[in-house]
């Protein structure tokens, strides 16, 4: 399905289209949406038929940022976010998952997040 819009998107954005269109979270197997800025890593978990996001972590918590260890790269901080967003969605007795990348190729932090999601419990 082609989109129109009034503005140019950028690759990423209609990569997430494109991604968009195949996946979609259910009550049962909720979305694992991945968002990455320059700065930060962002992962929340939403349930697309009620439109609500579930669970959420981001390396802004203090709370994840009390995990990181002292020097540290960017896939850590990654990685942990992905461990605790595991993590709060198991204390919501959500194991399985539908993995949404945003766009955004699955190497380095986003690679990173998904493998600490996994670690933590997550199915996808």
């Amino acid at each position: 399905m082609r989109y129109q819009f009034k503005r140019q998107l950028s690759p990423r954005q209609r990569r997430h289209l494109r991604v968009r269109a195949k996946v979609f979270g259910t009550p049962e197997r909720p979305r694992l949406n991945v968002f990455r800025s320059n700065e930060h890593i962002y992962a929340q978990i939403i349930d697309d038929t009620a439109g609500h996001t579930l669970v959420a972590a981001s390396t802004l918590e203090k709370e994840v940022r009390e995990r990181f260890p002292a020097e540290h790269p960017k896939v850590v901080e990654a990685r942990v976010v992905g461990q605790v967003i595991g993590e709060r969605a198991k204390a919501k007795s959500i194991s399985r998952v539908v993995f949404d990348r945003g766009g955004y190729k699955y190497h380095g932090r986003v690679k990173a997040l998904a493998e600490g999601a996994r670690e933590a419990g997550l199915e996808f």
